[in-house]
């Protein structure tokens, strides 16, 4: 039997026989289970394709497997406080963790704090990013979701707290889920509140293109891949479809079931606290505190499979399988490093003798020439000295061996220091 292309991830609250399991979407087959610990809600992300990461629920670290090795948990990652939510840049750069009302940031080949994201004023709930890793959006109990530009977040002076590029403050409740779309900057998001509303906006500009207002509490939300339908999960069991291609003009609507595309898809008992949808939209996935995940038809509305489950399911998604799951080709060249606790500015504050070394690229833009622009000008007067006719020639062959014996001295700086970062980065 061929490798599935798409899988289901799983996690539930009883965390029994194991913590996360991998099924076959279209069979409901487990291929994989992952043993030791208990995920919390909104607690589990793959890192760059070769590690499971898993917030212990109410405890102060991560739990880490190679996404090859099933049975072994490989390691535990001490955080400075108990993970709310947790995601993984899709670029495997960054790691983000809600911890309280703080957002944590990680560089993931280090391990250093990056920056520590203090706006919210109560816990931080849910944290995304966006496909292209270039932004991330924080939900939270104090009702606002924020928008960050990492490129701002992600800097050098500590002394300069980064703000975030949009405070999205529609909310008169929690902020239960978010969502983002496809295309970066440009994607659309989708935030789902206690104060049964849904909230599309447009994430480069912040600004509101649709208000949704249900009967219940809405406790998890998605969007298809096309970006047809929103999907949003109650707080009693059903799934509502809303048309994003509908005539109406309306921002602020109520939701009503019709044959213009809104639909509702009943099943479940109880609040649905995780959806997704597949890569070829036909196919929903929900998970839920009645102890089942559904997968459903959605042109037909028909519930395809239900899978029960030892606990409450905490998260259920649906993502192309990675290749190292499935067909094991080898671990990973190195373990993933400690997480820091600390702030980068402040571990370097604590003396010379660390030694650490932080290089950073691209974040002050300098005067000073570098080696390689050195090397083209001398290059080119070498080249205007070669063809230059007449004058001394005997002072124009000195004149040329002394360039080019600058050249040289400055290839082999320029290769000094190549070799030096190489060394640092691996």
């Amino acid at each position: 039997m061929s490798a599935p292309l798409e899988v289901i991830v799983s996690t539930d609250s009883s965390s029994q026989l194991w913590n996360c399991t991998v099924s076959d979407l279209h069979s409901g087959a487990n291929l994989v289970s992952y043993r030791g610990g208990n995920t919390s809600a909104r607690g589990l992300a793959v890192l760059d394709d070769r590690w499971l990461l898993g917030a212990q629920l109410g405890k102060n670290f991560i739990n880490v497997w190679e996404i090859q090795r099933k049975d072994q948990l490989l390691q535990k990652m001490v955080c400075p406080g108990a993970v709310t939510c947790l995601a993984a840049a899709p670029n495997g750069l960054f790691l983000a963790a809600g911890i309280a009302e703080a957002l944590y940031l990680w560089e993931v080949s280090t391990g250093g704090l990056l920056a520590v994201l203090s706006r919210h004023y109560q816990d931080v709930s849910c944290v995304k990013f966006t496909d292209d890793s270039s932004h991330l959006v924080t939900g939270g109990k104090d009702n606002l979701a924020l928008v960050w530009c990492l490129a701002s977040v992600v800097q050098l002076d500590q002394g300069c707290s980064p703000e975030p590029l949009h405070v999205l403050s529609r909310h008169s409740l929690p902020v239960t889920d978010l969502h983002c779309g496809l295309m970066g900057p440009q994607a659309r998001l989708a935030t789902a509140s206690l104060d049964q509303t849904v909230k599309l906006w447009e994430l480069g500009s912040g600004e509101l293109l649709l208000s949704i207002l249900f009967d219940v509490s809405i406790m998890s939300v998605t969007l298809d891949p096309c970006e047809y339908f929103l999907f949003c999960g109650g707080s009693d069991g059903n799934i509502f479809q809303v048309s994003l291609c509908s005539q109406s003009l309306s921002r602020d609507k109520t939701f009503q079931s019709d044959s213009d595309g809104n639909q509702v898809f009943k099943g479940h008992r109880n609040l649905v606290s995780c959806l997704s949808v597949s890569m070829d939209g036909t196919l929903l996935l929900s998970g839920s505190h009645d102890e089942t995940m559904r997968l459903w038809d959605v042109q037909s509305r028909q519930s395809l499979r239900c899978s029960a489950q030892k606990g409450q399911v905490t998260t259920c998604s649906i993502m192309a399988a990675p290749a190292n799951m499935l067909v094991p080709l080898g671990a990973p060249a190195a373990p993933l490093p400690r997480l820091s606790r600390h702030l980068a500015s402040s571990q370097h504050a604590e003396g010379p003798d660390s030694g650490d070394v932080c290089l950073r690229l691209g974040l002050h833009t300098q005067e000073e020439e570098s080696y390689l622009q050195k090397a083209e000008k001398l290059f080119s007067t070498m080249t205007a000295v070669t063809d230059k006719r007449g004058g001394d020639e005997d002072s124009s062959r000195v004149r040329l061996a002394e360039l080019e014996e600058e050249v040289r001295t400055l290839k082999k700086v320029n290769k000094d220091l190549y070799s030096f970062s190489a060394h640092l980065l691996t």
